[in-house]
């Protein structure tokens, strides 16, 4: 059986229906059909009656030929005549898509969008035309050429003693050991580091596990004039802070964003100049970073990795490890199950919640005796556990094999990316 599928958007000029009177186009014969708007029709019947013809030959073409029927003469005389369909009338008619009728590509990349090429249309429309705001505060981003930040900075903070800042880390865990060797080896003295001024010592980190601020401490002036020094002071923050500076009186802890890029005032975020590759999910400098575009990821899914909570780990409660023929996997469980003394016996659903989060997702810092014998030997070794799921994911990035990531496919569901929510751009 074949079906057409056609998607209506809203018309507010008439009630939300298409109404066909008298079609006779190919093998329709003086068919009436009301067809409501603003939801999925699905056109079924069996070959030879007619879906294709009352889908592509009576309603796009009608909605095609009235849409080049608002060009004007002399756009018309460049496309050609397109003949009426035959049909006595068509009400609720708005402009139409088409796609063809073929084997539709499986590319999780390709829209209905992309297909019909409108999506580069609103790219277009969203760089050259949109107005940008902050995810932020929901206020318009602004942005500032050298000259008006210079203006800015000796109108607002004239005789006064600054700090000129540039951001070289924004919300992101690392020691910046490096970091701080670089800019001490480049002579600058004092860096920002969440908030506090600080001074540039040898071998010099943070806290490696904490999110951590850090700027360059650019210069320290008195605003008296737009001089040499607090001009080239402001390049130099520019080009460190990619585009970003900042500003702080001396002895005050509030700081002020300025940007060649867009930038909300407030908190401090920036958008680089929109382009047309900027609104694609299909470019690096449009797609999410995190889901590369797709707009989902695929993770294994701790349900289909214990599809069966009745049983018990000796019968195999965790399905890809049961269904191995080695004995590691059995030896694993058996050396956990003993560091907390839990029965191999025991159903799934009666292991404590905190033990079976160890099992499926590792021990993280705590360490457990694992023994092993593989027939040949006997031997044991103390180290985490990653855990079921981790090793999954693991195993799948890593292999080569075909058949080993179709065998972890299966324990792996569909779930919307975090950082983009299932919308693709960054």
């Amino acid at each position: 059986m074949r079906f057409a599928i056609i998607k209506f958007v809203e018309d507010t000029t008439i009630d939300n229906n298409i109404r066909v009177i008298g079609a006779n186009v190919h093998n329709l014969k003086n068919v009436d059909v009301t067809i409501p708007r603003e939801q999925l029709v699905v056109i079924t019947g069996v070959s030879g009656s007619g879906k294709s013809s009352l889908a592509f030959d009576t309603i796009y073409a009608e909605g095609q030929r009235r849409y080049m029927e608002s060009f004007s003469a002399y756009v018309r005389q460049f496309i050609g005549q397109i003949e009426r369909p035959d049909v006595e009338k068509i009400d609720g008619l708005s402009p139409v898509i088409s796609i063809e009728q073929k084997t539709v590509s499986k590319n999780p990349r390709s829209t209905v969008g992309t297909i019909t090429e409108i999506y580069d249309f609103m790219r277009v429309l969203f760089a050259r035309a949109g107005e940008a705001f902050s995810y932020v505060t929901g206020k318009p981003m602004v942005k500032f050429t050298e000259e008006q930040i210079l203006e800015t900075i000796f109108n607002d903070f004239k005789e006064e003693k600054v700090i000129i800042l540039a951001p070289v880390v924004r919300s992101r865990k690392g020691h910046y050991r490096e970091l701080f060797d670089k800019l001490r080896k480049q002579g600058y003295i004092k860096v920002r580091v969440d908030g506090e001024i600080i001074d540039i010592e040898p071998d010099m980190e943070v806290d490696r596990y904490k999110i951590h601020d850090i700027e360059m401490v650019i210069d320290r002036v008195e605003i008296k004039e737009i001089d040499k020094r607090l001009r080239q002071a402001i390049g130099t923050a520019m080009k460190n802070g990619e585009g970003v500076m900042m500003i702080q009186k001396h002895g005050e802890s509030k700081v002020r964003y300025f940007s060649r890029n867009y930038m909300c005032l407030d908190a401090g975020i920036a958008y680089d100049i929109p382009q047309p590759n900027s609104f694609s999910f299909n470019s690096p400098y449009g797609a999410c970073e995190e889901c590369e575009g797709i707009g989902h990821n695929l993770n294994v899914d701790p349900n289909l990795v214990v599809p069966d909570p009745k049983k018990n780990l000796q019968e195999g409660a965790i399905e890809p490890w049961a269904k191995s023929t080695s004995l590691y996997y059995a030896q694993t469980l058996a050396s956990i199950a003993k560091h907390y003394k839990i029965s191999m016996d025991d159903p799934w659903r009666k292991i404590p919640k905190k033990i079976q989060e160890v099992i499926l997702y590792g021990s993280d810092e705590e360490e457990i005796k694992f023994s092993y014998d593989d027939g040949y030997e006997s031997y044991s070794t103390k180290k985490t556990f990653e855990g079921v799921v981790n090793n999954l994911e693991r195993r799948y990035l890593e292999t080569d094999s075909e058949w080993k990531r179709e065998e972890i496919a299966q324990y792996q569901s569909e779930s919307n990316c975090e950082k983009c929510k299932g919308m693709r751009l960054k």
